[in-house]
């Protein structure tokens, strides 16, 4: 087969499942009695070659996630070499460490993993380092990632947490404070996890109003996190198909 038809290939396979995907979204939202224009749609492209991602801006996805700054800054200027007019907005949502902070700050519009006091910081660092050299013109849009769960090595900050990490934010110019974020736990009901997200994501707007935004649910759980008021969900699975193997 030549790459050419691989190409075609591989695009009307997304095609198909991109459909699906809009179909399911369609359908929760209507049985939440929610438009489906409240719900958008990031497409996940982690261990995906940038050609895939690519495909996915020429069928309409506006949105990119990846979950590690080492994959996705080469692949983001890959895209852009691919598809140097096409404007999507790119979601860091993996988990962060702060010495990676001027590197994802170059690369995402969007980081949906803040979850800590010191990261807030480097990312205000990070973010006006990046506008005073010219590699970003705008704030860095950042996302509250909750932990609703006892593990700690999923990331996320305590429930408690996320007022005072808020009010940090609010105070920079350099980051813009937009909602939460939360990866619901393993093997457990999502629909409980989905709920207390909800919760806190409604006592969060009552003091900041900007912070609209709620990130949950994936390939498995997108029914459930719309359900529960999610605007975001993260598909990368049901869209791309099953992960190739990577080393850690």
């Amino acid at each position: 087969m030549s790459d050419e038809m691989a190409e075609h290939a591989r695009k009307a396979g997304i095609a198909e499942s991109l459909a699906k995907v809009r179909e399911r979204i369609e359908r929760a939202c209507v049985n939440a009695g929610r438009s489906s224009g409240e719900v958008g749609l990031s497409a996940v492209t982690k261990t995906f070659p940038a050609s895939d991602a690519a495909l996915l801006a020429d069928l309409g996805v506006t949105d990119l996630a990846e979950n590690r700054d080492q994959e996705a800054a080469p692949k983001v200027r890959e895209f852009h070499r691919l598809r140097p007019r096409s404007r999507v907005r790119w979601h860091m949502v993996g988990q962060l460490q702060r010495n990676k902070a001027r590197s994802v700050v170059r690369w995402a519009d969007v980081v949906e993993s803040v979850d800590s006091r010191r990261l807030v910081e480097a990312l205000q660092r990070a973010v006006g380092g990046a506008l005073e050299s010219g590699e970003r013109s705008e704030p860095l849009d950042a996302l509250l990632q909750v932990n609703l769960e006892q593990r700690t090595d999923r990331g996320g900050c305590a429930p408690e947490e996320v007022p005072e990490l808020a009010e940090m934010i609010t105070r920079m110019c350099e980051i813009r404070l937009c909602g939460v974020m939360a990866v619901a736990p393993l093997n457990e009901d999502p629909d409980v996890a989905f709920a207390t997200l909800s919760g806190i994501s409604e006592r969060l707007r009552r003091d900041f109003s900007e912070a609209r935004e709620v990130s949950a649910g994936m390939s498995s759980d997108l029914e459930s996190a719309i359900a529960h008021g999610s605007t975001r969900v993260r598909v990368g699975t049901a869209l791309l198909g099953g992960r190739p193997l990577v080393s850690p």
